[in-house]
């Protein structure tokens, strides 16, 4: 329990390798090896009240959370479950991440899929970088139900550079924050190599964009082989025909053919 409790303390916060300051890099590492990495954008969207004017009405504020850079990390790696938690602003706020392995059906058979199964987001209105004058402020709660975010088949890492919004709903009167994710690389399973992301599984918004992105320019090479194809065929024609004899139209010029 000793050895397993040091290797899950083993992790490490990259985000300075990181060129965007809004974007942080986690590693976690067991007996010397990397077993999950993720490196991705997140901001909080999280509602409050604050009393009106007249202190006796209340009004929902939004407070905008980033998670900040040099956060502290830990970690856990397991076969089929693993686990990442970043805490920053001295505790006030704290984010798990939950992944799952599991395997599937599909057309081709069994098949081994992870996912990100959970998320739980802990913040404290009382903390006054992003809450101005909560009423009641206090630490609450917002967690994911029945999530399955971020599909990827086995051995491989997710990427989406799209952004993507997933819905929590709060202890705090059950309000909905609202976690934006961008620029997202993630692998909580099966890293071949050390500090190395496996072969990337792009999510659908990524692969969609890439189609429209090389659509217009295979569309014009199609329509450029075409033009090519069409002037080549019209070439060899005109050169068959120059090179057959011609027959006069007139009758009168067959007396000079023979």
């Amino acid at each position: 329990a000793v050895a397993r409790l040091a290797a899950e303390q083993e992790v490490e916060n990259l985000s300075g390798l990181s060129p965007n300051p809004e974007k942080d890099i986690f590693v976690v590492r067991e007996n010397r090896t990397t077993c999950l990495m993720a490196e991705f954008a997140a901001k909080f969207i999280v509602p409050y009240d604050v009393w009106a004017s007249n202190y006796v009405d209340l009004i929902t504020e939004q407070a905008d959370i980033p998670l900040s850079r040099g956060a502290e990390v830990k970690g856990k790696c397991g076969t089929n479950e693993s686990e990442l938690e970043i805490s920053w602003l001295e505790q006030a706020y704290n984010l798990k991440l939950f992944f799952l392995k599991e395997g599937h059906n599909t057309s081709r058979g069994p098949e081994a899929f992870w996912r990100l199964s959970r998320i739980q987001f802990t913040y404290d209105t009382s903390e006054r970088t992003y809450f101005k004058d909560a009423v009641s402020p206090g630490k609450h709660t917002a967690s994911s139900h029945r999530l399955s975010a971020l599909l990827t088949p086995a051995g491989k890492s997710y990427e989406c550079q799209a952004q993507q919004t997933i819905s929590l709903t709060s202890s705090d009167h059950q309000k909905s924050v609202q976690l934006l994710l961008s620029e997202v690389r993630v692998q909580p399973f099966d890293i071949a190599a050390d500090f190395i992301f496996s072969e990337e599984h792009k999510c659908p918004v990524d692969q969609r964009e890439q189609l429209e992105e090389t659509l217009p320019l295979i569309l014009g090479l199609i329509l450029g082989l075409v033009i090519v194809i069409t002037l080549c065929i019209y070439h060899i024609h005109h050169k068959l025909t120059a090179n057959q004899v011609q027959i006069p139209r007139d009758r009168s010029q067959y007396k000079h053919m023979g």
